[in-house]
């Protein structure tokens, strides 16, 4: 009787984190020469990449219940998945925040935090990529380091972009509408942060 193949979680957990990483890379091409018409017309790609995402988190999940060893501890793997799906969630609502808002036009605010957002998925995609390997990885740690810098950027930003839109900004129903758009970007980056924080505490946790 031929033996089952081994699950895969941190090939899975890569799927998640490329699924991110892809999204924060449509949304940016949705704000290149942004328009609703373009939102409307791109947004679905985003929202079948966060329906795949929870697939796969259900796929992690349901391969829990049933494996009796696992590469780490049961609890651990369901965090870092859970904190995955949080990236791939949160661009997702940004992408539907976008539109329910009627964001004509996206300010350079806007536009350097989604910059950030692609940067910091990437870190976490390689992050999450090294995390397998992270006995003899060369690079994790300094991937780890470098999603912390870039969301420290984008707390500056955040803190900034807000004493901005409170000075200046007359119409209410703007700073409504702004004040929702930025603290959505801003988890964003807070969600990819936490990623490599639960990963690097995994690091320790398991040398």
């Amino acid at each position: 009787m031929a033996r089952k193949k081994q699950f895969d979680y941190f090939g899975e957990l890569e799927h998640l984190a490329k699924n991110a990483h892809q999204a924060a890379e449509l949304l940016e091409m949705i704000a290149i020469d942004y328009s609703l018409e373009k939102l409307e017309s791109e947004a679905e790609k985003i929202h079948i990449l966060e329906r795949e995402g929870d697939q796969i988190v259900q796929k992690i999940l349901n391969e829990l219940y049933i494996s009796f060893i696992t590469p780490i501890d049961r609890e651990d793997i369901v965090e870092i998945t859970q904190r995955l799906d949080d990236v791939l969630d949160t661009i997702n609502s940004i992408a539907y925040l976008l539109s329910s808002l009627v964001v004509k036009e996206l300010n350079d605010n806007a536009l350097i935090f989604i910059t950030y957002g692609v940067e910091a998925t990437a870190g976490v995609l390689t992050a999450t990529k090294e995390f397998a390997k992270f006995k003899n990885s060369k690079t994790l740690h300094a991937m780890i380091d470098e999603v912390s810098e870039i969301e420290g950027k984008a707390d500056k930003l955040y803190s900034d972009a807000l004493k901005d839109l409170f000075t200046n900004e007359e119409n209410p129903i703007e700073v409504i509408r702004w004040k929702n758009v930025y603290d959505q970007l801003e988890e964003l980056l807070n969600a990819s942060e936490s990623v490599v924080d639960v990963i690097g505490g995994l690091v320790i946790k398991n040398s």
